[in-house]
């Protein structure tokens, strides 16, 4: 698959350490932590707040919570300590859009440095509504997790998807997430947005399908796709890992339609610094004092 010279991936891929390679490497990134609240029960998820204990470097925790209004001062202090960050993303602890906290932080930290990419990770239940603010306020890439597109498969993965007619669970919920997922992936590739995939592998539960989710979702616009070994926790402790030959025929069969992302370091939502480096999240947070503005009310 090629990209033209004025495509908006080739232009993201060469600083976005997750999009591309080679150069894209030595960029950095800083996830800030505003997304208090979930939307969707991940059989796999369990979210925490606190300084890292062993087996913690994983998407869902975070040291703290930061409030919208102080983002842009952890950003300064975050662009000290790794001038190379070219990346502020957002990826929880909470899933993004189920508030308005990611919203209004991109708008604030885009105000006061526009030229730094603004990335979010989100679940797409909320994706196509949220559309608007999200381009308001300078996104320009957004990672859906897609863990199947048969409601079957989902509805083994996700316990419960929290929508405006109430609690749905089973196939029911899922369908509903299916068919959100992929109308939000269809309108953010419309708007121009560039769309990745990620998919948490859950041997004998999605592994046998990623090959139909991943052209499912590039039929809706997807340009990438990255496939995500779970950690076994939650509600699926005791399933066991993929193992590497599980790992890289899923990836195979994904390249089938998708370029596959290959470097995932399993980020925490509060991750400073570059992906070949180490993470300074833990000295951003030592150094900076910021008194909070947010009302709690």
């Amino acid at each position: 698959m090629r990209w033209t010279v004025s495509d908006p991936f080739e232009h993201l891929a060469k600083r976005h350490p997750c999009l591309g390679g080679g150069p894209a490497v030595s960029s950095g990134r800083v996830h800030l932590p505003v997304s208090p609240e979930c939307n969707i029960g991940c059989r796999f998820c369990t979210r925490g707040l606190g300084s890292p204990r062993d087996g913690e470097e994983r998407p869902g925790t975070a040291r703290r919570l930061l409030f919208p209004e102080e983002a842009p001062a952890f950003v300064e202090h975050a662009l000290e300590l790794c001038p190379g960050i070219a990346v502020v993303g957002i990826a929880g602890p909470g899933d993004t859009l189920a508030t308005d906290h990611a919203e209004r932080t991109f708008a604030l930290v885009h105000s006061r440095f526009p030229g730094l990419i603004k990335c979010l990770s989100t679940n797409g239940l909320r994706l196509e509504e949220r559309l608007p603010a999200l381009l308001a306020a300078g996104v320009s890439t957004v990672t859906v997790t897609v863990n199947g597109v048969d409601p079957e498969t989902v509805g083994a993965i996700v316990s419960m998807v929290k929508t405006e007619r109430g609690i749905l669970r089973g196939s029911e919920g899922a369908r509903v997430l299916i068919e959100r997922q992929m109308a939000g992936i269809r309108a953010a590739a419309r708007s121009g947005l560039v769309v990745k995939v990620n998919q948490v592998l859950v041997p004998g539960v999605n592994d046998s399908s990623v090959g139909e989710t991943a052209r499912a979702v590039r039929d809706a616009g997807a340009r990438m796709f990255n496939l995500i070994p779970l950690i076994p926790q939650g509600g699926f402790a005791d399933v066991a890992a993929p193992d590497c030959v599980a790992l890289q025929r899923a990836r195979e069969e994904a390249e089938a339609s998708l370029p596959v992302f290959r470097h995932c370091r399993h980020c925490r939502a509060d991750a400073c610094g570059l992906l070949n480096g180490p993470d300074l999240s833990g000295e951003l947070y030592r150094d900076i004092r910021i008194e909070e503005t947010f009302s709690h009310g």
